[in-house]
């Protein structure tokens, strides 16, 4: 039997969006399909009016804005912080608004990687985003440590996603620290974060989570779960603007244990401007800040979070699965004649927010999908991410995508195109 796969439902699932009011509030372009949320995410009228707010505080105060003003810039990471901490399931006081996602990763490999004895091996996976592993290598090799020997990569079996028996499998009395992806960044695939963090402790190794394609899209409880830390960007799901600062987590249980790198922002508040040579690191994550929070940057992410409050990270993901579910469907049903295979999970507890096609054409379908005005996100060497994101997609985006996309097949226009990536792909 032939599953609905009409224009009509895909209406009539918009009327039945209980998140459709938030897509007014997303700047979209008339006539474009932006598909492509898990790489940046669009600009909120809220985000940007706190940009604007915050603009106007150093306009109207100077140095002042630090104190005064409806922000005061030296508490702005605080207060952020405390806003982004539902996202991630933990307290205020665990997580910090800060630095960017490899400045962070340093920062907490360097305050976590404590190599002794036999333990000096980093664990990671082949299918993490490149940067973390050039972060964990630079590590090894300040340690002395030759990263080949000493930066134990988990192989996937199937080219796109990982088993966690695998990955536990190898967390031999060698390993001194395990960094993983919450959610994979090609494939979209969850890994089970409270099973891994308690295998891994049950080994006694400390592990954290690179939750960039999760944050925003995917609830997490990092603080039930019992995970020692994690760090993400902010500018993908949470909208809060290319280059927008990161953010971290550190379980409280490593409340006091000194940051592997230093710097006066990680300071006690009370005891930052004293200027003592001795620093008096912050009693919490804020201790893991480095240098001066860049205001500019984190200032649009006060508006975006005050939209997932509203939302609400539950409701999100709920309609994050039913747009990937119809997206597979109508994938399933209209492009079944044109050798596209679905890398993505099926199971919800296992797929992210976005569709992992795998075609072998797939850069030159990626610029054809441009020039439809579909905006998607090629992946090397053969990938296409499709990501529609709960606050401003909707059910009709996803419609008239796999529509445009059968139009590209069934007509060959892709053909015109290099199959090779732009410069930024």
């Amino acid at each position: 039997m032939k599953r609905d796969t009409t224009e009509k439902n895909a209406r009539k699932l918009d009327e039945q969006d209980t998140l459709k009011k938030f897509r007014t509030e997303f700047y979209l372009q008339p006539d474009v399909v932006y598909m492509d949320g898990n790489s940046l995410g669009l600009l909120s009228k809220r985000a940007e009016q706190s940009l604007l707010s915050l603009l106007d505080s150093w306009k109207k105060y100077g140095i002042d804005g630090w104190t005064k003003g409806e922000h005061p810039w030296f508490y702005f990471s605080d207060r952020l912080s405390e806003m982004c901490a539902p996202l991630v399931g933990a307290e205020k006081e665990e997580v910090i608004i800060t630095g960017s996602t490899t400045s962070n990763l340093h920062q907490l490999v360097a305050s976590f990687y404590h190599p002794e004895g036999a333990r000096t091996k980093i664990l990671a996976d082949e299918l993490n985003f490149p940067s973390d592993l050039y972060a964990i290598s630079s590590q090894l090799s300040l340690h002395g440590y030759d990263p080949e020997e000493h930066m134990v990569l988990v192989k996937s079996r199937d080219r796109d996603t990982l088993d966690e028996a695998d990955i536990i499998e190898a967390m031999q009395e060698d390993v001194a620290l395990i960094v993983l992806p919450s959610v994979l960044y090609r494939s979209g695939q969850i890994l089970n974060i409270k099973e891994l963090t308690k295998a891994a402790h049950e080994r006694n190794i400390l592990i954290g989570f690179d939750l960039c394609h999760s944050i925003g899209s995917v609830p997490h409880e990092l603080s039930d779960w019992d995970v020692d830390f994690a760090f993400w960007c902010n500018y993908k799901h949470l909208n809060g603007g290319p280059g927008a600062v990161g953010g971290l987590y550190v379980n409280q249980k490593h409340f006091g244990q000194k940051p592997g790198l230093a710097g006066w922002f990680g300071s006690d508040k009370e005891k930052q401007f004293d200027l003592s040579i001795q620093m008096t690191p912050a009693a919490n994550a804020g201790a893991y800040q480095i240098g001066t929070p860049n205001i500019l940057s984190a200032a649009p992410l006060y508006g975006s979070l005050e939209i997932f409050a509203e939302a609400g990270i539950d409701a999100i993901r709920e309609k994050s699965l039913k747009l990937t579910d119809f997206m597979t469907l109508l994938i399933e049903e209209e492009l079944c004649d044109y050798h596209f295979t679905i890398a993505s999970p099926k199971d919800h507890d296992r797929r992210g927010g976005h569709i992992y096609l795998v075609h072998e054409e797939a850069a030159r379908i990626c610029k054809a999908l441009k020039e439809y005005q579909v905006i998607p996100d090629f992946r090397s060497p053969n990938g296409i991410r499709l990501a529609p994101v709960a606050l401003y997609n909707s059910f009709l985006d996803v419609w008239k995508t796999v529509q445009i996309l059968k139009k590209i097949m069934k007509e060959e226009s892709y053909k015109k195109f290099e199959n090779k990536r732009e410069v930024i792909a």
